[in-house]
């Protein structure tokens, strides 16, 4: 009998170092390429501020809170009936960008005042307060519309937060919010 009639069956002790080895790369590997994976997670003290609830009790009608989040600054107005009528007699089809611009609505949903404020009453609108021309943090209670104003570069928005004159090119964004009671969530 030769030795090629003893490993006949195709098991040869190089099959096993073939087999064994492309194992230890392969795990080998993975445990070099897996740190690299791993940091683009999110760090701890983003991941703790992915949500964050605000105390709004004290906010007053005609007055704004400003909160940071996600680093940047966040408005909280509690509008007054004025400034509701205001944004609520805005024709639609007069504004340079009519899309909603906020997560909390259907999708394709138009820039009707209904439509960005908070609550059904239209009392609480929430945006994030970084003019979408240069990220510039536009003024409160300021501007042609009685809302806000880029001074930077001139971009004025309304009490509902869209834009109406200048070159921004898109509405103030509302991130997802949701209200119960006193306590306002963000994200």
């Amino acid at each position: 009998m030769s030795h090629a009639d003893d490993h006949s069956d195709g098991k040869t002790r190089r099959d096993f170092l073939y087999y064994a080895t492309a194992g230890a790369g392969a795990v080998t590997a993975g445990a070099a390429i897996w740190p690299l994976i791993n940091q683009m997670n999110p760090s701890a003290d983003v991941q703790a501020l992915a949500s964050i609830d605000v105390d709004v009790s004290g906010v007053q009608p005609g007055t704004q809170l400003t909160v940071q989040y996600l680093g940047k600054p966040v408005f909280i107005r509690r509008r007054t009936e004025e400034e509701i009528e205001a944004a609520r007699s805005v024709d639609v089809s007069d504004l340079p960008d009519q899309g909603a611009e906020n997560p909390n609505a259907p999708a394709g949903a138009d820039a009707a005042d209904e439509n960005r404020s908070l609550d059904e009453e239209g009392e609480w609108l929430v945006m994030v307060g970084v003019c979408t021309h240069l990220g510039c943090v536009p003024l409160g209670d300021a501007g042609d519309f009685g809302g806000w104003f880029c001074p930077c570069h001139g971009s004025h928005y309304d009490t509902s937060g869209r834009i109406r004159r200048g070159p921004a090119p898109r509405n103030l964004p509302v991130p997802v919010a949701t209200l119960d009671g006193d306590t306002l969530t963000l994200g």
